[in-house]
């Protein structure tokens, strides 16, 4: 039995092998970059062919979607989406109680009220049984996040909406690649929202979002949108008459270019990564007390992040150890031997205190429109997920990562070959 370097012993990943990159910026990204430069169509309503219209028309072939619009980030598409749908004061949209803050902030931009439901244990995704419990008469619409790149389970949640008369929005940033059923996430429901922030699957330099959907007045309503709410169309002149509210939510040719650069390699990566995580993951679901992320059938899997759950009782430990504690103590060692395990997310959406004062923009808007009740409503599962598990994050979407990922994997069996000593710090802390 090794032992554990956060004790004295030697690290399990050694020193050098631990820095990875991502992105990997390769000589077609910055030649992609300098060509957008020297062309001259530096912003979307360019006349003519642009890199923005270009990497629009790429990402729809690849991943089989009619119409895409790109905008600045995600979380302007997942607005802009909300918004091209007349979701607005008065109504409320059900979103996952865990995800990234921007799929709760994106109802209210809209003046629309977030109503936060529960997220399935093994997904993470959203419950369909709590999503039909909080449905109200205010009720416009629902996000689904495909968090992490696992799809959610969108027959069921497709199924609510149609008997409500409810949009679906796909909140897509995570999961570039990911399919369900044989269909591609962003493309199942009335629109997607991706993410091109630099840490993603498929990153630009820096921010970006695509806003993706079948229904091409939806499409253009998005695209007026994103420029002040203008009609800009070839060959005309720009008028500058704005027919509706919109917004400065363009993206660049800098980053479109980069952006369809990196699109080129996507299917090689995506190959090498599938292999990696496999091969990895397959060495840790023996492991006692480990719950793995798993890909559930009939669904492709990006694993942009990997979160796996610890159970007390494989350590030996009684319920009277909070999870919290079991956590923090494989957090510390796992970390001591290379492993850079982070929780990713410290609270519940509703916990966030941007929802929890409710100052929203001013008086209480726009909560004081639909009246909803203070929070009050809990959501174990979400809560459990916080408190009992850890992330890997980044480092594993590098395709040459699969060397880095089986030291992972041996600081993972040496820790685990040490349970007992997980076990004390565990119960000292609780």
């Amino acid at each position: 039995m090794s032992k554990l370097a956060a004790f004295g012993g030697t690290a399990a990943v050694p020193k050098d092998r631990r820095g990875v990159d991502w992105p990997l910026i390769e000589d077609e990204d910055r030649k992609a970059v300098l060509d957008a430069l020297d062309g001259g169509r530096l912003v979307s309503n360019t006349e003519g062919v642009n890199p923005v219209a270009t990497l629009e028309a790429n990402w729809a072939q690849r991943f089989g979607f009619d119409h895409c619009v790109a905008v600045s980030t995600g979380t302007a598409a997942l607005s802009l989406a909300l918004a091209a749908l007349g979701i607005g004061p008065g109504d409320e949209v059900i979103v996952p109680a865990l995800s990234f803050i921007a799929t709760g902030l994106a109802p209210v931009h809209q003046m629309a009220v977030p109503v936060f439901a529960d997220v399935d244990p093994v997904t993470f995704n959203l419950d369909p049984d709590d999503v039909e419990r909080r449905i109200t008469p205010r009720t416009a619409a629902i996000i689904p996040v495909h968090l992490h790149g696992a799809p959610a389970d969108m027959d069921r949640l497709l199924d609510i909406a149609r008997r409500h008369g409810l949009a679906v929005i796909e909140d897509a940033a995570q999961a570039p690649g990911a399919t369900y059923r044989g269909r591609p996430v962003g493309g199942i429901g009335d629109a997607g929202a991706f993410s091109l922030q630099v840490t993603k699957n498929i990153p630009t330099c820096g921010e970006g979002g695509l806003l993706v959907t079948g229904r091409a007045e939806l499409a253009e309503a998005v695209r007026r949108a994103r420029q002040f709410g203008e009609v800009i169309e070839s060959g005309r002149d720009r008028d500058y008459v704005s027919h509706g509210l919109g917004w400065n939510h363009k993206m660049n040719a800098i980053q479109a270019a980069f952006t369809t650069a990196q699109l080129a390699r996507f299917d090689g990566y995506e190959r090498q990564r599938q292999r990696n995580v496999a091969e990895f993951l397959a060495r840790l679901t023996a492991l006692p007390g480990l719950r793995v992320p798993t890909a559930l059938p009939d669904t492709t899997h990006v694993w942009h992040i990997l979160r796996f759950r610890f159970e007390r009782a494989g350590f030996g430990l009684s319920d009277d150890v909070r999870p919290v504690a079991l956590r923090s103590a494989l957090r510390r060692l796992l970390r001591a031997e290379g492993v850079p395990m982070s929780q990713y997310q410290l609270m519940p959406l509703p916990d966030q205190k941007v929802f929890v004062d409710r100052v929203g923009f001013g008086a209480g808007y726009p909560w004081t429109v639909t009246g909803e009740s203070a929070p009050g409503a809990d959501y174990p599962v979400a809560r459990a997920i916080i408190a009992d598990s850890l992330a890997l994050q980044k480092r594993h979407l590098n395709p040459g990562s699969g060397e880095l990922l089986g030291h992972y994997a041996d600081a993972f069996e040496k820790v685990w070959a040490n349970r007992d000593a997980v076990a004390t710090l565990a119960a000292a802390a609780s």
